[in-house]
């Protein structure tokens, strides 16, 4: 149900390499990747990057800054934009780093609305 939307945000970006909708307990909804699975195992960076993100949000809660929207961990090989959903689940998408940030942004806002209706 949800693959369909994650892979139309990947596919849009030249450069996405794939998405996932996560939990933020590690527990991956479901995911797609576009290239193969042994460059890249989202599901292992999504279950890695939930405690780290989870962590995240609490120290911006405790500094009152409100609300976490939205996280970027850049890599020379990789960059991950994750869009916080919901205080349970969040979608991410890993794109190559030549990738334009912004359109992969715009990309998941706009996949959002659907996903949360989906869920």
């Amino acid at each position: 149900m949800f693959r369909d939307t994650l892979q139309k945000m990947v596919d849009r970006l030249d450069g996405g390499v794939a998405g996932i909708l996560m939990g933020f307990d590690g527990i991956a909804v479901d995911h797609y990747s576009r290239e193969a699975q042994d460059e890249i195992d989202i599901q292992t960076v999504g279950m890695e990057l939930a405690h780290a993100i989870t962590q995240m949000r609490k120290a911006v809660e405790r500094l009152d800054l409100g609300q976490t929207a939205e996280i970027t961990v850049r890599t020379d090989r990789l960059v991950v934009l994750v869009y916080v959903l919901s205080s349970e689940y969040f979608v991410a998408c890993a794109v190559r780093p030549n990738t334009s940030f912004g359109k992969a942004r715009y990309v998941m806002r706009l996949a959002a609305p659907q996903i949360r209706a989906e869920l």
